[in-house]
C-alpha cells in the first residue's frame, strides 16, 4: 500500500510541475512571439550598424516544436540575411550609411568574404561606409577594409602579418600514456589522422598547408589592395615587418585614414549625416534591419520559388540539427523541395567538413533522386571538403569562393586502443567467442591482422565508391580524380583548374545560375531545411519530465522492472504465437 502512495504522490507531483511549467512556457511563448512578429521601424537619416560580435552561421534557422507551436523560432541572424540586409540598405532612402563598429567578426573568411562583397555593392549606391576599431584582427580588418574611411583609436593595434596554421601532434603522449589510436587511413594527404601516426608534421602535410594557406592569403591581399591602393608587395612588406602594428604605422602605411578616439568617430559621423552636435544619430542594427529586410522581402510576389538548403556542420548518421547534417533532416528537405510544384530550381548551401560516411552516401543518393525532376546547384561555404565535397560532386553546377576549403578526397578509420593503459593498470580483459572474427574491435585489445585488414578492406571500398561518384558526377576519369584526391585539400580559387568546381561566386552566383537552369527570371527563395523539436524529450533529457516508464524504474528497480514489463507482456498475448522462447541479452 505504501508503495502506490508513493507512486501515486510522485505522480501527482510530476503532473503539477509540468502544469506548472506548462504555464511558464505559454507565458514565455507569447512574449517571444509577440516580440518575433514586431515590426522593425526604421527612422529617416539612420545609419546601419554593422556589429558582428556574434556568431554567424550560414543558415539562423528555423525551428518548429512539435504540439507547442508558440515556440516556434525564425531567427533571421544568419549569413545571408545579413547579406540581404546590406543589398536593401542600397535601396532604402532612410539609410544612409554605414558604419563597421569594434565588429570583432565572428565568422569564417569565406563567410566574411561574402558580407565584404555586399559591401563593395553597397557603395555603388552612393552611400558612405566608415570603419571604427579600438582592435583591428586581421578578419575585421580585411572586412573594415572596404569602408571610404578607416578610424583606430591612438592606442589601439592593428593585426596584418599573413595567415598561419598550427597543429598539435600526440603520438609522443599516446607512448606515455598507453592510450593510442588504431588508424586506417586511405591518401597520402589524408592528414586528419596524422598527428595520432607521427611526432611531427610531414612534408605532404605541409605542401597542401602552406598551398591553400598562400592561396587564400593571396585573395586578401589583392581585395585589400585594390580598396586600399597600395600594391600586393608593399603589403607583404607590411606583414613581414608588422608596420601596422600601432595606429601610427598603420596611419603613414595607409592602411588606415584617420586616428582619433569614439567620441571623435561619432562627431565624424554626425556629419556625414548632417546631424547637429548635440542630437543622436539614429542608428539600427545590422540584427533587427535583417529583420526588417526579412519582412519587405517576404511581401514579395512571385509564382516561382528556389530552395536554398543549407547543409552545415559534421556531417552524421541520424536526424541532424542545426548544428549537425543528418541524412534524415537532409532526405525531407530534398524531398520536400522536389515535391512542391513551386520550387523550380534548389541551390544545396554547404559548409561542412565531412562527417560519417554512409550518411554523405544517403544523402548523395537523395541529391540523385531530386536532379531528375529540378535542377540543383551547389554554393561552397567556408568548407566544403571531404563528405561535404561527396555531396556535392553530383550537383549540375558546383560554386565556390576563392577562398573555400574543398577536395580531401580521402577516407579514414580510427579506433582508441588502451591495451597498454589497461596492462599499467593491472587491468586484462579476456575474450569468449563462437567463432574466430567475433571480436570486431576490442577497445582491451590491438588490432590483428585479419581485424585491420576487414577495417582497410572497408576504408578502401568506401574510397573506390567515393572516386567514382567523383568521377560520375565531374564527368571525369576515376583515374583523374584519383591524382587530385589522395585526401589532399584545395581551396576553390584551385579546385576550379583541377574540375573540382565550375564556377567563382557567392549564394548570388548559385541562384543566377539555378534561375537560369530552371528558365526563370523572378522567384522567391524557399530556406531549408526546417528543424522539428519535440519538447516533451528535450525536458526529458535535463530529467523535467519523467513518463510512466521511468517512474516505475525509480520505484522498483531496472531488473524489477523488466519482471514486471515481461510479466504484462506475457498476459497480454493470445492465440498461437511464433516466438523465440527465451530472453536474452548478448553484447
Amino acid at each position: 500500500m505504501n508503495f502506490i502512495k508513493r507512486v501515486l504522490s510522485t505522480v501527482v507531483g510530476i503532473f503539477v510541475f509540468l502544469f506548472i511549467c506548462f504555464g511558464l512556457l505559454i507565458i514565455v511563448g507569447l512574449v517571444i512571439g509577440s516580440s518575433s512578429e514586431e515590426i522593425v521601424t526604421v527612422k529617416p537619416n539612420s545609419v546601419l550598424e554593422l556589429t558582428l560580435d556574434f556568431p554567424i552561421k550560414d543558415y539562423a534557422g528555423k525551428v518548429e516544436f512539435k504540439d507547442y507551436t508558440f515556440l516556434n523560432e525564425d531567427r533571421k541572424n544568419g549569413l545571408f540575411n545579413i547579406i540581404d540586409a546590406i543589398e536593401y540598405a542600397a535601396t532604402d532612402d532612410k539609410i544612409k550609411g554605414i558604419t563597421i563598429d569594434n565588429s570583432y567578426i565572428d565568422a569564417g573568411i569565406t563567410q566574411t568574404k561574402e558580407i565584404r562583397d555586399a559591401l563593395l555593392k553597397f557603395k555603388k549606391s552612393g552611400k558612405f561606409i566608415t570603419a571604427y576599431s579600438d582592435i583591428y584582427t586581421q578578419k575585421d580588418y580585411y572586412l573594415s577594409s572596404v569602408a571610404d574611411t578607416i578610424y583606430m583609436n591612438p592606442a589601439g593595434t592593428l593585426e596584418f602579418k599573413g595567415l598561419y596554421s598550427e597543429q598539435l601532434y600526440l603520438k609522443d603522449i599516446q607512448d606515455k600514456t598507453g592510450l593510442k589510436m588504431e588508424v586506417i587511413r586511405y591518401g597520402k594527404y589524408k592528414s586528419a589522422v596524422e598527428p595520432f601516426l607521427v611526432n611531427e608534421m610531414s612534408d605532404e602535410n605541409r605542401e597542401q598547408i602552406s598551398v591553400y594557406l598562400n592561396s587564400i592569403w593571396k585573395q586578401v591581399k589583392e581585395e585589400v589592395s585594390e580598396s586600399r591602393h597600395i600594391s600586393v608587395a608593399n603589403l607583404d612588406t607590411i606583414a613581414d615587418n608588422l608596420l601596422a602594428r600601432n595606429a601610427t604605422l598603420a596611419k603613414s602605411n595607409n592602411l588606415i585614414d584617420k586616428i582619433a578616439y569614439y567620441d571623435e568617430y561619432i562627431h565624424g559621423l554626425k556629419v556625414a549625416l548632417n546631424v547637429d552636435y548635440d542630437d543622436d544619430i539614429e542608428r539600427i542594427t545590422i540584427e533587427d534591419y535583417a529583420i526588417h529586410t526579412a519582412n519587405k522581402l517576404k511581401s514579395k510576389s512571385s509564382k516561382n520559388n528556389i530552395a536554398v538548403i543549407f547543409a552545415e556542420g559534421d556531417i552524421i548518421y541520424g536526424e541532424g540539427d542545426e548544428n549537425s547534417v543528418g541524412q534524415g533532416t537532409m532526405s525531407m528537405a530534398l524531398k520536400e523541395a522536389r515535391e512542391d510544384d513551386k520550387v523550380k530550381a534548389i541551390v544545396l548551401r554547404i559548409n561542412s567538413p565531412g562527417g560519417d560516411a554512409l550518411a554523405s552516401e544517403l544523402i548523395w543518393r537523395e541529391i540523385e533522386l531530386t536532379k531528375k525532376t529540378k535542377p540543383v546547384i551547389v554554393s561552397m561555404g567556408d568548407l566544403a571538403a571531404s563528405g561535404g565535397y561527396y555531396i556535392a560532386c553530383n550537383a549540375d553546377k558546383i560554386i565556390a569562393e576563392p577562398t573555400t576549403i574543398t577536395g580531401s578526397i580521402g577516407v579514414f578509420g580510427m579506433l582508441p586502443n588502451g591495451k597498454e593503459l589497461a596492462d599499467s593498470w593491472g587491468i586484462n580483459a579476456e575474450q569468449v567467442v563462437t567463432n574466430k572474427n567475433a571480436v570486431t574491435y576490442s577497445f582491451f585489445e590491438p588490432l590483428s591482422e585479419t581485424q585491420h585488414d576487414f577495417i582497410k578492406e572497408g576504408v578502401v571500398d568506401i574510397y573506390e565508391l567515393f572516386t567514382k561518384r567523383v568521377a560520375d558526377g565531374r564527368n571525369m576519369s576515376q583515374d583523374d580524380v584519383k591524382i587530385i584526391a589522395e585526401g589532399r585539400v584545395w581551396t576553390g580559387a584551385d579546385a576550379i583548374n583541377n574540375g573540382l568546381v565550375d564556377e567563382l561566386g557567392g549564394l548570388d552566383v548559385a541562384l543566377k545560375r539555378a534561375a537560369e537552369a530552371a528558365n526563370i527570371e523572378d522567384y522567391k527563395i524557399k530556406e531549408l531545411p526546417i528543424f522539428e523539436k519535440d519538447l516533451d524529450k528535450i525536458l526529458r533529457g535535463f530529467g523535467l519530465v519523467k513518463t510512466k516508464e521511468d517512474i516505475l524504474k525509480e520505484e522498483l528497480g531496472e531488473e524489477n522492472y523488466k519482471i514486471l514489463k515481461k510479466v504484462k507482456s506475457m498476459t497480454e498475448k493470445k492465440g498461437v504465437q511464433l516466438l523465440f522462447p527465451y530472453s536474452i541479452d548478448i553484447k
